[in-house]
């Protein structure tokens, strides 16, 4: 399922560890990765799949409603993922993600990143079952 986009990593790796906010969009999962980097001593900083947002105006919305004892971030810093799941875990953007919130000192926040690596794991499989069946998606010839 990869392909041969290059992608500089460590650039990617220095937007996670200095961005407030950052989503990644995938090429088949619909959802999003979500990392709120923020926190408070009420809340830790946040690694969640959200729906597609419809504009960058819906993003902010939903991103207060998630998380509305914050002020909104001035940016949100969008990545483009044309890799599969896997491919995150390989190359240490995973990683990334992981330690800058064990770094921060909130360790249970960072052990629940696993079931989102899980959830993602399970929606790439779930879409790529879906493209090889057909279903949800149109073939562009028929037999």
């Amino acid at each position: 399922m990869d392909n041969d986009f290059l992608l500089d990593d460590e650039e990617i790796k220095r937007t996670i560890n200095e961005a407030e906010v950052v989503t990644f969009r995938f090429v088949i999962i619909g959802e999003r990765l979500l990392i709120d980097n923020r926190a408070s001593e009420v809340d830790p900083p946040l690694v969640k799949l959200v729906p597609r947002a419809t504009s960058v105006e819906d993003r902010f919305r939903s991103l207060k409603k998630l998380r509305p004892r914050f002020r909104l971030p001035e940016k949100i810093s969008a990545i483009w993922w044309p890799k599969s799941v896997e491919s995150m875990v390989n190359r240490g953007i995973w990683g990334a993600i992981v330690q800058r919130i064990e770094d921060a000192g909130f360790h249970e926040a960072a052990e629940e990143c696993q079931g989102v690596l899980e959830e993602l794991r399970a929606s790439e499989r779930r879409e790529l079952h879906n493209a090889l069946t057909g279903k949800g998606f149109q073939a562009l010839w028929e037999r």
